[in-house]
């Protein structure tokens, strides 16, 4: 079984970050595909204020083979504050992607716990996503509906719009817009 190390993203990763997103989707679902999501992740890099950005990578674990294995992305949600705790951070994880051989070993699964872990530690009440509810299911993640917290853009797939609560308190509702970084900004992500 292959050890991976899980460690915090680095800005200096740039590019490789950016190349395993536009490898692995350009393989999964075509050269366009891959093309818009690599930007997107170097716009989220290059665009979204420290604080407000969190990345992880997973690498092998051999000291002769430290390839990248997969990536993860956080970045700020911004909820309407009147009707929440100003304690209350939320954030939304995407992109993810693991490299396309590596895929169905946990990878996965374990950068976006790695991640959570992290987040809570930092006080981060709320984690949403936008994605394959079968898979997001497995980390905790659970279908919300937008009467109990709208999402940023419209969704093309109302079913993959998922939420958890990290801070043990449950998800209420939430009146008002969210907002998300300027970077997923953009109704072809939604």
């Amino acid at each position: 079984m292959l050890k991976i190390q899980l460690s915090q993203f680095s800005r200096d990763q740039e590019k490789s970050v950016t190349d395993l997103f536009t490898k692995v989707f350009a393989e999964s679902e075509g050269e366009a595909e891959g093309e818009a999501i690599g930007s997107l992740v170097s716009k989220l890099i290059n665009t979204t204020a420290q604080d407000q950005l969190f990345g992880f990578i997973a690498q092998s674990d051999r000291s002769d083979d430290n390839r990248l294995l997969g990536s993860i992305f956080f970045s700020s949600l911004f909820l309407c504050k009147s009707s929440l705790p100003a304690h209350r951070t939320a954030f939304i994880l995407s992109p993810v992607a693991v490299a396309t051989l590596e895929q169905g070993n946990g990878i996965g699964q374990q950068l976006i716990h790695f991640g959570i872990e992290h987040l809570k530690s930092r006080g981060v009440g709320l984690i949403f996503t936008y994605g394959d509810p079968g898979f997001y299911s497995k980390v905790g993640f659970s279908p919300i509906s937008e009467s109990l917290v709208e999402a940023p853009l419209n969704l093309s797939y109302p079913q993959g719009w998922l939420a958890q609560s990290v801070d043990g308190q449950d998800i209420e509702a939430i009146s008002g817009a969210t907002r998300c970084v300027a970077a997923l900004n953009d109704q072809k992500y939604w």
